[in-house]
């Protein structure tokens, strides 16, 4: 299935006191979504605050990014947290955004995991099961975002939690449909213009290539941009206007 319309995501608000990682003010002015750090891999409670209102301004929904408590390793180093301990956590960390989205006068619209519990999500039933406890616990049924196909997908659609299939076209895929590991070669798709050919490929047809050359199904809703990569902005902004220029509508899912 294929969309008429697709949403652009972004990772924001991916600083902590004095250091900044994302242009979130002019990023913001090309997604529809904005995946805001809550604190645990990223994000401070004044950085939280900045880009809820930014967002709100511009009408881009918020959502809450979780992650493992791991701000030295940037949420990208895997952890074993008992499932119940996890739960309390990505309530936590949904509250804590919560707070500063109705401040703003929005709201958090949906969650996504980050980085290393993004991937464990996609096969870890039990990890899966906590993140949807955690969401769960902080109320308002919120739709999470991630891999289709995913253990996580399976555990909220199990919990009544509207799923949302997402892609990325700057990372490489492998056959069955998941990404590839950071810490191996081509992991990451750097040539601008082979991401925005994918990026217009995903949304319009459901297809990717995956590093082996197979073409794999994807059909996503939500097309992820990453924030922290050189020349974000300009790239997410070539995305964008591939994708309208070839009658793809750029909206929110929610």
């Amino acid at each position: 299935m294929t969309w008429a319309s697709i949403d652009l995501n972004a990772d924001l608000g991916e600083g902590f006191g004095r250091w900044t990682l994302t242009d979130d003010e002019e990023l913001l002015s090309v997604v529809t979504s904005a995946n805001v750090a809550c604190g645990f891999h990223a994000g401070d409670a004044v950085t939280m605050r900045r880009v809820c209102e930014l967002a709100a301004a511009r009408g881009v929904r918020i959502g809450a990014q979780v992650s493992y408590r791991d701000l030295a390793g940037f949420g990208r180093r895997s952890m074993d947290v008992p499932a119940d301990e996890l739960a309390a956590e990505v309530a936590y960390q949904i509250g804590a955004l919560g707070v500063f989205a109705r401040a703003a006068g929005s709201a958090v619209s949906y969650v996504k995991p980050h980085g290393a519990l993004y991937n464990r999500v996609v096969r870890d039933e039990e990890q899966a099961a906590a993140v949807v406890d955690g969401v769960l616990l902080a109320g308002g049924g919120l739709p999470v975002l991630g891999l289709p196909g995913s253990r996580l997908h399976e555990a909220a659609e199990k919990a009544g939690l509207p799923v949302v299939a997402e892609a990325f076209g700057d990372r490489a895929y492998k056959a069955d449909g998941s990404l590839l590991p950071r810490g191996q070669e081509g992991a990451v798709v750097t040539d601008p213009a082979e991401v925005v050919e994918r990026s217009v490929s995903m949304a319009r047809f459901g297809v990717v290539t995956a590093h082996c050359g197979r073409s794999v199904a994807v059909r996503p809703r939500s097309l992820c941009l990453h924030g922290d990569t050189p020349g974000a902005v300009g790239l997410a902004r070539r995305v964008r206007a591939r994708l309208e220029a070839s009658g793809v509508s750029v909206e929110a899912f929610v």
